[in-house]
């Protein structure tokens, strides 16, 4: 895929909710010639089949294919990935397809495609965010324009979901922001330029390419340590820095951006809230029935002790529940 001289021949495509509109009008203006492959990730339903590929590749001057572990990278195709398997790159010329940790709560992850990119193309790399919500490819661009590869990201106001364009631009300041046509257009002008030689890349980008791919790393876990559990496994949590965007990752590579460890919190809380409501009203009905059984035996005032405290105990279940409402409610508004 490389030739003598490096050039910008790598183009790492990332996107969630909404992003299907801007590729299915962004693909279709790359050229034919494109001296470049793509390589797309879009957060996928992990128990479902994808007709991405088949779909996109209906109007699309590449060959579109769906991504398949160990495939050579070649110029002039674009690869999709497929659900539940990280889309990664591996030696810088082939695709690997891997049943990692999931990063951000998905899998495949858009920051882990950006990473693997960033390790082993550093500065040959085009990096694309779209629509999406949340912060998923924000740190995975970063790490993009650390390396010195190019940054591009949908505008918020064209996105049909500005979370992820937003997050990317603040990440990544620096990033060129424009309509899913005009990233096309942008593609076009840097595949192809050469690049200057660069440096090896960063401890964090590869160990988290080494956990991603192999479950092990040669490499000290990187980062400063952070008084975080890991949600999906519970192991501490090490906060690892790339210019302007910070992750966490635990010790066997789940990764969390902070809008998704935030919103997995979420989902903890509110889980462990509706346990609560449930042990409250179980007790509530066994005090009832202890008020009853001891007005039957003539013992009113116990009965009436029972009665009062599955009272109390029911009314704090309402204000739980009134809570969980509440938030309910206000994430319905604000999305």
């Amino acid at each position: 895929m490389t030739s003598e001289t490096p050039c910008r021949d790598l183009v790492v495509v990332g996107g969630s909710a909404g992003s299907h509109a801007a590729l299915a009008r962004m693909l279709p203006l790359l050229p034919a010639d494109l001296p470049a492959a793509v390589l797309v990730v879009l957060h996928l339903a992990p128990e479902l089949p994808s007709m991405l590929a088949r779909v996109l590749g209906r109007d699309c001057a590449l060959p579109v294919v769906p991504a398949a572990d160990g495939l050579p990278i070649e110029a002039g195709r674009v690869y999709v990935g497929v659900p539940n398997r990280h889309l990664v790159v591996d030696q810088g010329d082939l695709i690997a397809l891997r049943n990692g940790p999931r990063e951000n709560r998905v899998r495949p992850a858009v920051d882990a495609l950006f990473r693997s990119a960033a390790r082993w193309a550093g500065p040959r790399v085009i990096g694309v965010v779209l629509s999406g919500g949340l912060d998923d490819g924000a740190a995975g661009l970063a790490a993009i324009a650390e390396q010195g590869g190019v940054a591009l990201v949908q505008d918020p106001q064209d996105a049909r979901f500005a979370g992820m364009p937003s997050a990317a631009l603040a990440a990544v300041p620096a990033a060129e922001a424009a309509p899913a046509t005009g990233l096309a257009k942008l593609v076009a002008s840097h595949a192809g330029r050469p690049v200057a030689p660069w440096d090896a890349p960063d401890d964090s980008l590869i160990w988290e390419t080494d956990m991603m791919k192999d479950g092990r790393s040669a490499i000290a876990q990187p980062g400063t340590p952070v008084g975080l559990g890991c949600p999906e496994c519970g192991g501490g949590m090490r906060e690892v820095r790339n210019g302007q965007a910070i992750h966490y990752v635990c010790h066997v590579g789940h990764s969390w951006s902070p809008q998704s460890f935030l919103a997995a919190s979420d989902e903890g809380i509110e889980e462990a809230l509706w346990t609560a409501i449930s042990a409250m009203q179980e007790k509530a009905a066994v005090l009832g029935e202890l008020a009853t059984r001891a007005d039957e035996a003539g013992d009113a005032e116990t009965g009436r002790a029972h009665r009062e405290q599955a009272e109390r105990v029911a009314r704090s279940a309402e204000v739980i529940r009134g809570h969980i409402d509440g938030k309910s409610q206000a994430a319905g508004t604000s999305s």
